[in-house]
Formats: C-alpha cells, structure tokens, sequence
C-alpha cells in the first residue's frame, strides 16, 4: 500500500513490522524489503489522552531551522492502555506507531515529546522503546519538559532568554548533535514553534 513499515534486516526469511491498529493491539504484517535512501523529512508527535481515547499528531518538516511543515497528522486511537506507572511507553508506543503506519516518507529523525533514556543508568524510555520498534532505522530525540530523577545535566539545553531547561536525550544519534538541532530549531522561547504547534494540533486547539 506504500505506507512506511519497517523492516527487522536481522531477519533473513520473515520480514515483518509492527502494526498498531486503532485499538491499540499489535499485529504483525509481510512486507517487501524496503531500501531506504535517508531522503526523507522529520517527524515531530505528540499524543493526548481523553479518557480511554488517544489523538496523536505529527508534523513533517524538513529544516530544523524552519516552521514550515509538509504535512499534518493526525490519529485517533481508540481503547489505548491504561496508564501503568513506570511503564508509560505502553500506553503511548502503540498510538506513536499508528501514526507512522500513515506516513509514506522516509523519515531522517523522530522527535518525541518525552525522554529516550531515563536517568544516569540510561534505562530504556519511550523513545528507546519507539526506537527498537521500528528496527533501530530511524534516530529518535526526546524533549521533556520537566526532569526525570537523575537525568545527566549534559542532557539540559536553554531555549532563547528562558532560565528553565529543556531535557534532550536520544538514540542513534549523538547526544551534543541531537541538542543541537533542538537549539536550532525556530522559535525564540523555550519551547521550539513546530514542538508547540504539535501539541495544539493533538489537543485539537489553535492558541
């Protein structure tokens, strides 16, 4: 159908990928291999919860430095997990990827709202596990708004003239490269235009 899927290439004979569907459950699907020609755009997503309902949202662009977006996203997710504390990546893992399933681009970089590692032992986050879910093919940042206990202080950025931080972390990517490019993203406050507009987009508001 030529929507994005991705491919385990450890997988010699079975290529599969994850699908989340509406509801939130896994299935799994045969695909073709894919080639990827790392020509593709960025994705920045966010997701918000109504009671047992989930919209999750995303932004393709292309500049880091830039408001201008490709596309708009949006996905209602119906019957998604119950919020597990210290397991929070599997109420919004499945929305996140349902998303995706409606991208046909390549995409060069994932931005989440939210951490990648957690704490100085680096355990795996959302973001880690959004990574290992799509086979470790696309780099994923996270940018969380407020502190993870033991969130390393090299993962801390300052925004425009704004004294609170931002936390970056990331994986299949450098961890300085990664700041940098959510430093440069456009907007003068703390908080990056494209990352605030997201968020408005799935909470279905405009100021």
């Amino acid at each position: 159908n030529g929507k994005m899927g991705f491919i385990d290439s450890r997988e010699s004979s079975h290529k599969f990928y994850r699908n989340h569907s509406t509801s939130g459950q896994i299935s799994e699907k045969r695909l073709p291999t894919i080639v990827r020609e790392n020509k593709g755009l960025i994705l920045v997503t966010d997701v918000y919860y109504e009671g047992s309902n989930a919209v999750a949202a995303g932004l393709l662009f292309k500049d880091w430095n830039k408001d201008r977006v490709e596309r708009e996203l949006i996905k209602n997710i119906q019957n998604v997990a119950a919020y597990e504390p210290g397991a929070f990546y599997k109420r919004e893992l499945p929305c996140i990827l349902s998303l995706l399933n409606e991208i046909e681009n390549n995409l060069d970089m994932i931005v989440i709202d939210g951490c990648v590692t957690l704490g100085e032992d680096k355990k795996g986050g959302l973001g880690m596990h959004l990574y290992n879910a799509i086979n470790r093919e696309v780099p994923v940042i996270g940018v969380a708004k407020s502190e993870f206990t033991g969130t390393p202080p090299e993962c801390r950025i300052f925004r425009g003239k704004s004294r609170n931080p931002l936390y970056v972390t990331s994986v299949g990517i450098p961890l300085e490269r990664a700041k940098n490019h959510i430093l440069s993203m456009h907007g003068e406050n703390r908080l990056p235009t494209l990352l605030k507009q997201v968020d408005r987009l799935c909470r279905g508001t405009t100021d």
